[in-house]
């Protein structure tokens, strides 16, 4: 079973920097990710994962400024949708007021950019671990 990672951000260059950055997991297999360049898009993968047996979606980060529905709109859609799923936001605006809209809305966190990738992974490497002692 393929363990998924979503990443939802409107700016193509992170789909580039994700992948270089987590390039040893993914070509080793510990988990796949998907990238969706808007919460629509982001809406369509999580009903196809959802759909699919073969892939156990653990995790999902969303920035928060995109065009059209923002990350803090899609993100009560998303916990109604898969609760079980954490979802972490990101943003360039790490200010108290967004950080409480976040965690009010039911984010389990929130990164900054420049993103802390070593932060990240960590995040990542939690629930692998949490997802291993279920699975």
């Amino acid at each position: 079973m393929t363990v998924l990672i979503l990443v939802v951000d409107d700016e193509p260059d992170v789909t580039d920097l994700f992948r270089q950055q987590f390039r040893r997991e993914l070509r080793n297999g510990c988990f796949a990710m998907a990238f969706a360049q808007s919460a629509t898009e982001a809406l369509e993968a999580l009903q196809h994962v959802t759909a699919s047996a073969g892939a156990s979606l653990i995790l999902i980060f969303s920035d928060i400024n995109m065009p059209g529905m923002s990350g803090l709109e899609l993100l009560p859609i998303v916990r109604a949708a898969r609760p079980d799923v954490p979802v972490i936001m990101i943003t360039a605006y790490g200010d108290a007021q967004t950080r409480e809209k976040a965690i009010a809305g039911g984010a389990a966190g929130l990164l900054t950019k420049p993103i802390d990738f070593d932060a990240l992974r960590a995040e990542i490497d939690a629930r692998l671990a949490a997802f291993a002692g279920t699975a």
